[in-house]
């Protein structure tokens, strides 16, 4: 019986201590913007998944297609069905590593992020600066990338391509706190 208990507490120990290592949003806000000659284009999307692993510093997100919101209905149209294809593609993802994950305190720490992003089904390496800040009850990560449309496979018409910019720049901001099952 004794075995029994002690089995059952390490049990119990490593799943508590393994969801207390994990941070989590599911409200994380991406905006992505696009200067051009003709105009300007800009989407937001505050419906974005994130989640930390802070016994690794290993990070995961996953952002659906349909939920970026544009100024006008035809440019949000024209991205999900002309563009992105999002009916096909669904979901863009981010898989990496924070490189340098335990230098981050809780004051605003510079951190580089190396890992593959995956937009219209191609998948890309891709290296993302950000300022991260940790505490015991969050992880918050700010920071803008550049990502250029050819790099996804994403065909831009050349009746419009004055209308897109080549390369779009993303701004990100994730306010995690502690995963509990």
């Amino acid at each position: 019986m004794k075995i029994i208990y002690t089995l059952l507490f390490c049990f119990l120990f490593v799943s508590i201590t393994n969801s207390q290592e994990r941070f989590l949003t599911k409200n994380g806000a991406i905006t992505f913007f696009s200067a051009a000659a003709m105009e300007d284009i800009k989407a937001d999307n505050n419906q974005v998944l994130s989640i930390i692993d802070a016994s690794s510093g290993k990070m995961a997100i996953s952002i659906l297609m349909k939920s970026f919101m544009f100024e006008k209905a035809l440019m949000q149209e024209h991205f999900n069905e002309n563009y992105v294809e999002s009916d096909k593609f669904p979901k863009a993802t981010f898989k990496g590593d924070i490189v340098n994950f335990e230098s981050i305190k809780d004051t605003d720490t510079k951190v580089t992020v190396k890992g593959t992003m995956t937009i219209h089904g191609i998948s890309k390496e891709i290296i993302i600066d950000a300022t991260m800040n940790r505490t015991d009850k969050q992880i918050t990560a700010i920071g803008e990338f550049y990502l250029a449309v050819a790099d996804f496979n994403i065909e831009i018409p050349a009746v419009v391509s004055d209308n897109i910019a080549k390369k779009i720049k993303v701004n990100f901001e994730f306010n995690h706190k502690p995963y509990k099952k």
